[in-house]
C-alpha cells in the first residue's frame, strides 16, 4: 500500500473512532478472484454498520470499503445528535421563508402519498451547496435508513422510506460531493430503465482503452464470465451503464455461480472508460457480495476471519422488509438455471446495441481532480438546487446529497415526480400518463404547480402494474441486510 493510501484508510479509521473496525477479502466467495472487501465496524453507542469495497486491486477495495462504512457510521451519528424541528411546511414557511425549506413535493413522494401542506413533518438543517444557507428538509429525506430515525415518526407517519441516494465519503469534501452527486445521477438516469425495465441496450465494447476494465474483461472471460455491459441513460450528456453478465454452464461451480448470476454494478460518469470501468468492477464486488451476504453462514465462516461471525451474532438482527426478506429467501432456494429464467426477459435482454465508442465522454484526465469533476457536475446541474447535509470531518468528510427533482426507487417505493412520468411518456410506457388515473391501481403522481403545468396537467403512475412487473426481481432492488437470510431462516433468529 502506498503511502497515499495509507494516508486515506487511516483518515476514514480516524473519522469512525471511537469503536471497533475489521476488514477482510471475500473474494473467495465467488470463483473469479478479483479483489472484494468487506468491512464492519461496532461501537458503544450500538452503532453497528458493515460495507464492500472494490476495485482495481486489494488497496483499492480496502479503501472503498472504509468509505462506504465512514459515509453510513457518520451519518448515523450526524442523525442521532441533530434534533429534529415538528412543524408543517406552512408553519415553516411562516417562520423561515419559502427559500429556507424543501417543498416535499419537489423531493419526489410516491404516488398515491396523502401528505398535505398542513400535515407535521420532523425536519431537519441542510445547507444550499452554492451559497450556503440553511435550508430545513425533512428527516426521512436526510436518513440513510430507517435505524438513523429514532424515538419514532411524527403523528402522520414518516412520508417515504429512507434510502442511502446520495451518500458521499472522500478524503476531501470535494471528493465526497462528487461521489454523491454521481449517485444521484446514475439512480435518476436508471430509476426506470434497468432491472424489471431493462430495454436491452447492450453497449459494443468497440474502443476500450482503460487498462483496468480490459484486464477485468480477460479475467471474467477466463472465468467463465459472459459480461454484458448496458446502457440506461445519457442524460445530462453522462455514460449512464450498468454491468450484468451470464455464468458458463457447464461450469462445475454451480452452487456458488447461483447468487452470482443476479449481479450488476452501475456507475454514471462524464468520462465512459471511468464509468464503465467502475460499473465493471462494482459487478465483480456484486457477485461475491451477494453470495457472502445472503448466502449460508457455513459459507461466511469458512471466509470470514475468527471472531467475525461471533461478533455479528452477539445481537438480533435488525427488523428487515418483509417484501424483501421473502423474495431473496424464494432466491436463495434458486438453482442458477431457475434464476436464469428469471432474468432474462428484462435483465439479460439484448433488443439493440450501441457502440462504446458512441457514448458521451471528456478528454482523457480532465476530471481526474475531484474539484474539477465536482465543479463539470454541477454546471450540468445548473437548473437544479442541490442541498447537503455534511455529518464528517476534517479526518475524512461524509455527506448526504439531496437534490429535488432528481428521482430514484420508482419501481420498489413508486416514489415518481415530474422527470420520471416524462420519461415513462416518451417510451409510450402504460405505467404512466397524463389525466385522472384511469383505473384501479393508477395513482395521483404527486406534482407541484409548475411541474404539472409543464406536463400538462394532473399525472398518473400505476403502482400496482409496477410491483407486478418487479415481481420475482424485487431482490434486484431492495435487499436483506448482511446474513439476515440466514439468521432468519427456518425458524432461526440468532
Amino acid at each position: 500500500m502506498s503511502a497515499a493510501e495509507h494516508r486515506v484508510v487511516s483518515a476514514y479509521r480516524q473519522a469512525l473512532a471511537p469503536g471497533r473496525q475489521q476488514d477482510f477479502d471475500v473474494s473467495a466467495a465467488d470463483r473469479t478472484g478479483l479483489p472484494v472487501v468487506a468491512a464492519d465496524h461496532l461501537d458503544a453507542a450500538g452503532v453497528r454498520k458493515g460495507s464492500y469495497g472494490y476495485g482495481a486491486d486489494l488497496t483499492q477495495a480496502r479503501i472503498g470499503a472504509y468509505g462506504e462504512l465512514t459515509e453510513t457510521v457518520l451519518m448515523a451519528r450526524h442523525m442521532a445528535r441533530t434534533p429534529r424541528h415538528r412543524a408543517s411546511y406552512t408553519g415553516l414557511i411562516r417562520e423561515r421563508g419559502r427559500d429556507r425549506v424543501a417543498d416535499p413535493v419537489g423531493l419526489v413522494l410516491p404516488a398515491g402519498s396523502d401528505y398535505h401542506p398542513e400535515r407535521l413533518l420532523d425536519w431537519v438543517p441542510a445547507r444550499r451547496l452554492r451559497t450556503g444557507e440553511e435550508v430545513m428538509v425533512p428527516a426521512e429525506f436526510a436518513a440513510c435508513c430507517g435505524s438513523d430515525l429514532s424515538g419514532g415518526p411524527p403523528p402522520g407517519g414518516w412520508l417515504t422510506t429512507p434510502v442511502t441516494n446520495g451518500l458521499g465519503a472522500g478524503d476531501t469534501r470535494e471528493r465526497a460531493l462528487a461521489h454523491a452527486l454521481l449517485e444521484i445521477l446514475q439512480r435518476d438516469g436508471n430509476a426506470t430503465a434497468h432491472r424489471a425495465m431493462d430495454q436491452g441496450v447492450v453497449i459494443g465494447l468497440d474502443e476500450v482503452r482503460d487498462p483496468v476494465t480490459r484486464r477485468v474483461l480477460d479475467r471474467l472471460r477466463a472465468a467463465g464470465v459472459e459480461v454484458l455491459p448496458k446502457l440506461a441513460s445519457t442524460q445530462f450528456g453522462l455514460s449512464d451503464v450498468h454491468v450484468v453478465g451470464t455464468d458458463d454452464t457447464s461450469s462445475p461451480h454451480q452452487d456458488t455461480a447461483a447468487l452470482a448470476l443476479t449481479a450488476c454494478g452501475e456507475a454514471a460518469h462524464p468520462d465512459r472508460e471511468t464509468a464503465l470501468r467502475k460499473a465493471l468492477v462494482e459487478y465483480v464486488s456484486s457477485r461475491a457480495r451477494k453470495i457472502f451476504s445472503h448466502g449460508p453462514l457455513t459459507t461466511v465462516a469458512r471466509i470470514a476471519p475468527p471472531g467475525y461471525l461471533d461478533r455479528e451474532l452477539s445481537s438480533p438482527p435488525a427488523r428487515q422488509e418483509p417484501r424483501a426478506l421473502a423474495a431473496m429467501r424464494t432466491w436463495a432456494a434458486l438453482d442458477a438455471g431457475r434464476l436464469r429464467e428469471l432474468l432474462e426477459p428484462t435483465v439479460l435482454s439484448r433488443r439493440s446495441t450501441v457502440p462504446f465508442s458512441s457514448l458521451p465522454t471528456v478528454p482523457p484526465g480532465a476530471l481526474d481532480d475531484p474539484a474539477a469533476l465536482l465543479q463539470d457536475l454541477l454546471l450540468r446541474l445548473a437548473d437544479f438546487d442541490v442541498l447537503v447535509i455534511d455529518a464528517g470531518g476534517p479526518a475524512a468528510h461524509a455527506v448526504k446529497v439531496i437534490v429535488p427533482g432528481m428521482e430514484v426507487e420508482t419501481m420498489s417505493y413508486a416514489r415518481i415526480g415530474e422527470r420520471g412520468v416524462r420519461r415513462l411518456l416518451r417510451r409510450e410506457h402504460p405505467l404512466a400518463g397524463v389525466g385522472p388515473p384511469p383505473r384501479p391501481g393508477a395513482r395521483p403522481v404527486r406534482l407541484t404547480p409548475e411541474a404539472q403545468d409543464r406536463l400538462g396537467g394532473p399525472a398518473w403512475f400505476d403502482a400496482d402494474a409496477a410491483q407486478a412487473a418487479v415481481g420475482a426481481l424485487y431482490p434486484l432492488y431492495r435487499e436483506p441486510d448482511r446474513h439476515a437470510l440466514a439468521r432468519t431462516s427456518a425458524g432461526a433468529r440468532r
